[in-house]
């Protein structure tokens, strides 16, 4: 009887903490997972009633999208050079804010600031960066990188959509090596400092293998959020010139919801999805593995 009693107490206990935000999690994003996953055996137009069931044909018709293809293979180089600079940037800044830098909390601060901006809005901004502001500096100086907007060309456009994740996203894994920086033990330090090490001796054998924690999260945010950026390339490029710049992302909002295939549109988005998962996912337990062995 106790035992019934104690468990009907945790059960209680769980329902009061933990239930609230188990629906919440249920409902917006388990539920309509599965829904999701049953629309991709239907020919759903998006706006009818009627939902065809119509088995594998989508997969087939996605295998055959070689658009869809393309804007996945264009993804992945865009979330090559995004994560590495990112990461690259945000932990030298952390190097920067975390040393003998005068006035260290408003340079954090504005480090961060551009990931406070909403992704529309960023785009929006950049888009009269390089359509007007670098055009006219062009123009007055003679550059020639200048003299014509960035985003009329495929490599100039891309470039911009990969300069613009940088400046947004640095700030926010700056803090996260921060925390990694912070947490390295100061007796370790002094003792390797007693030991004759330089500051670059310290940073690539004592600093780098202790943050194995810090580099494993900021790798797995930035590759989650660059596979699935849709407000940056919409406001910057709007996917041109001639939809050369289309991320998978984008393109999947295009086939479902532009074209009406909803389908369809589904199943690329599901695909999407778990090839970003994959990717994530490895990435995190290769980079818990290398922490155990550090």
């Amino acid at each position: 009887m106790k035992t019934k009693c104690a468990k009907l107490n945790q059960v209680g206990t769980f329902l009061i903490f933990a239930g609230p935000a188990t629906l919440a999690f249920l409902s917006v994003v388990i539920i309509p997972f599965i829904y999701g996953v049953y629309l991709t055996f239907t020919s759903w137009d998006g706006l009818s009633k009627e939902k065809p069931f119509v088995g594998l044909a989508n997969y087939r018709a996605m295998a055959a999208d070689v658009p869809f293809w393309q804007s996945l293979g264009l993804t992945l180089l865009y979330v090559l050079f995004s994560v590495i600079l990112v990461n690259l940037i945000g932990f030298l800044l952390a190097l920067l804010v975390t040393g003998k830098l005068r006035g260290k909390s408003f340079f954090r601060a504005g480090f961060f600031t551009p990931n406070l901006i909403g992704g529309i809005i960023l785009g929006y901004i950049w888009q009269f960066i390089f359509n007007r502001i670098l055009v006219y500096i062009g123009s007055i100086s003679g550059l020639p990188i200048f003299q014509k907007s960035w985003l009329s060309s495929f490599s100039g456009a891309f470039a911009a959509l990969v300069i613009v994740t940088v400046w947004q996203l640095s700030g926010y894994m700056m803090l996260i090596y921060i925390a990694g920086l912070t947490g390295v033990p100061t007796d370790v330090r002094e003792a390797a400092k007693i030991d004759g090490c330089t500051e670059g001796q310290m940073t690539r054998y004592i600093v780098l293998p202790l943050m194995r924690s810090s580099f494993t999260i900021c790798l797995f945010l930035t590759i989650t959020r660059c596979f699935m950026v849709y407000d940056v390339n919409l406001s910057l490029t709007e996917g041109g010139p001639y939809g050369s710049t289309i991320l998978a992302a984008m393109y999947v909002f295009q086939k479902a919801f532009s074209a009406k295939q909803y389908g369809v549109g589904q199943t690329e988005a599901i695909v999407l999805f778990l090839f970003t998962a994959v990717i994530a996912v490895t990435q995190a337990v290769l980079g818990k593995r290398k922490e155990v062995a550090a």
